[in-house]
This record gives structure tokens, C-alpha cells and sequence, in this order.
């Protein structure tokens, strides 16, 4: 799941090299923390949010044979 975030990601920014992408694993869920540059914020996000909503749907779409619950959150 880290490989597609990343491949989604990095043609987005600007500072390819600065895409993070760590996870943090409990009981029934998985959360992964996107860590991009300050000046690619923007971008990753889009307008009203509309990148970010996008990237969301895919990861989840893709982590739904899971058992657990997929959450992605965005920061620098």
C-alpha cells in the first residue's frame, strides 16, 4: 500500500524525494501518515480538497480486501 501511495504522489510534487510514507499498524485498523515538502502541500491537496478526497478513494478502494480499516492522513 505504500508503493501505490507513493506512485500516486510523486508525480504530483515538485520534491519527489521528500514523499514519506509511514504506517502505523493496531487491532482492526492501519494508518498511513503522507509526508510531503511544505511547498507541495498545496498540491496534494488540491482544490477544496478535491486531490486529497481522490487519493483517499483509491487507497481505500485498494485496502477494502483488508480486514482492517484503511485511514490516510496528509502532513508535512
Amino acid at each position: 500500500m505504500k508503493e501505490l501511495i507513493e506512485t500516486i504522489v510523486k508525480p504530483l510534487v515538485d520534491f519527489p524525494e521528500d514523499v514519506r510514507v509511514d504506517a502505523l499498524e493496531e487491532d482492526s485498523r492501519i494508518t498511513y501518515h503522507l509526508s510531503v515538502n511544505k511547498t507541495d502541500m498545496g498540491k496534494v491537496i488540491g482544490k477544496q480538497g478535491r486531490v486529497a478526497k481522490a487519493i483517499r478513494t483509491v487507497v481505500y478502494a485498494a485496502g477494502s480486501s483488508q480486514q482492517k480499516k484503511i485511514f490516510l492522513e496528509i502532513g508535512e
